[in-house]
């Protein structure tokens, strides 16, 4: 069980044990301010001392994996799984923007105008985009 821990101002600050969270408690130097997730607030003024966290990403092309880990203990760990129907998304649209034009309608030119790679600097495949925002 991690205790989560906030400084007197509710900054959070790096967990502790539930033996040091309960000595805190004891002693009226912390009050309790979530349950679930058990989180404590520190009553008295702190040094501010932090642990240096090392935080690993590794990207893949069907799951994302992360991990927040000190010297001691892997303090979050997680897996984002991707989506995969981004790319067959795209080219339904493309054929069914095809088929309009092909249609024995009124006739309906491709615009050249209007990409998207001509109105903006940092532009992403929407796969690749979709892939960062989750």
């Amino acid at each position: 069980m991690r205790v989560f821990v906030r400084n007197k101002r509710g900054k959070p600050l790096m967990p502790c044990s539930p033996a040091k969270a309960r000595l805190l408690l004891k002693e009226k130097k912390a009050i309790v301010v979530r349950r679930t997730p058990f989180t404590i607030q520190l009553t008295i003024a702190t040094g501010e001392t932090k642990q240096p966290v090392s935080l690993g990403v590794d990207a893949g092309y069907k799951h994302v994996g992360l991990s927040a880990s000190t010297e001691n203990a892997e303090l979050y760990a997680s897996e984002v799984e991707l989506r995969q129907d981004v790319s067959d998304l795209l080219s339904a649209r493309r054929t069914l923007r095809q088929s309009r034009r092909n249609r024995n309608t009124r006739y309906r030119a491709p615009r050249f105008d209007n990409r998207i790679r001509t109105k903006r600097k940092g532009w992403l495949a929407p796969s690749v985009e979709n892939r960062i925002n989750a």
